[in-house]
């Protein structure tokens, strides 16, 4: 795989990482859960050049954080650029989206000073390449919440820190403080909201722009043609771009992909992430997967270059229906 740097002062990355969420938090919750697949596909996934691994301590919660650390113990850890995330906290068990837990903020500096202890004992390491804070916290200073980041970067407890959901002020603030290495935020072709301010400026600034979602929630991909496809309990079923009259109306996006990826003889969830990929030598997409052949199928697009004609259709797909949330 092709790769780049995590921000100007970072690692050498492949420009495809992995989200490792959908493993234990999200999306069909009360199923069966294949600990050992999830597993095998995070060492398939460092194997291929896949070397970002993303977690965070929300997601489970918890358990997402125990599962990578098992999967990077026995000399895997050293292959990883291993990014995790706080500032999210469980406020209770079942209540949101899919019967998933209802989330909140705490961006207060001695919750991430603990927080990160937490985390660094679930991923069995002693710092993290990458610390995230996962949301601004409207009840906090962002300013008190980066600098409690900050300690952990002192401490060697955490290479880098990084932002998530964030507009250009806020980065600002932060990098005033302390050096913003990274922006995760949404970023696919029916999710292109950062590209109007927040992505520019990450380019500006040497910053690292990780998309979450690069293939819609895997609806780019053509997983889903119906409301009902979705599991009973999965997160998407409370998204307003997965009811059943916006999915209809959605699936013309799909259909187009579909043909483009037919015409250059690639596979639509490999055309929509090198549609990101091409946004940028900083941005480095970490769709998620629990599964070793979508895996592969999404790593292979890490050494796609769409031609201009084939962009120019992508970027002309209509926006869908439904907001984000």
């Amino acid at each position: 795989m092709r790769t780049t740097t995590l921000g100007s002062a970072g690692p050498e990355v492949g420009v495809i990482g992995l989200g490792c969420m959908g493993m234990s938090h999200g999306y069909d919750i009360t199923g069966p859960r294949d600990d050992d697949t999830s597993i095998s596909v995070i060492h398939q996934a460092l194997d291929l050049g896949a070397t970002v691994i993303d977690t965070s301590d929300v997601y489970g919660p918890y358990t997402n954080e125990e599962l990578v650390g098992r999967a990077l113990a026995g000399g895997h850890r050293e292959r990883a650029v291993l990014a995790t995330k706080v500032g999210l906290v469980a406020t209770s068990p079942t209540g949101g989206p899919g019967n998933s837990p209802t989330i909140g903020n705490n961006g207060r500096p001695e919750h991430i000073r603990a927080a990160i202890d937490e985390s660094l004992r679930r991923l069995g390491t002693d710092h993290v390449d990458l610390y995230q804070l996962h949301r601004v916290d409207p009840d906090v200073p962002l300013e008190e919440s980066w600098g409690a980041m900050a300690e952990v970067v002192a401490a060697g407890k955490a290479r880098q820190i990084g932002l998530s959901e964030v507009t250009v002020d806020q980065i600002a603030r932060a990098q005033a403080v302390h050096p913003v290495a990274s922006v995760q935020s949404e970023l696919s072709l029916w999710t292109r909201d950062p590209l109007a301010e927040v992505l520019p400026y990450c380019a500006e600034q040497g910053i690292a722009f990780l998309p979450f979602s690069p293939l819609g929630r895997g609806f780019l991909a053509g997983r889903f043609t119906s409301f009902d496809d979705l599991p009973a309990d999965d997160f998407r079923r409370g998204l307003p771009r997965f009811q059943q009259d916006a999915l209809r109306a959605n699936l013309a996006i799909v259909a187009r992909v579909r043909e483009i990826a037919d015409r250059v003889g690639l596979t639509p969830a490999q055309v929509a992430l090198a549609w990101v990929i091409a946004r940028g030598d900083q941005v480095i997409p970490i769709p998620g997967t629990k599964t070793p052949t979508y895996l592969a199928d999404n790593c292979a697009a890490g050494d796609v270059r769409l031609g201009a004609e084939d962009l120019a259709d992508l970027d002309a797909l209509p926006a869908p229906e439904g907001g984000r949330y």
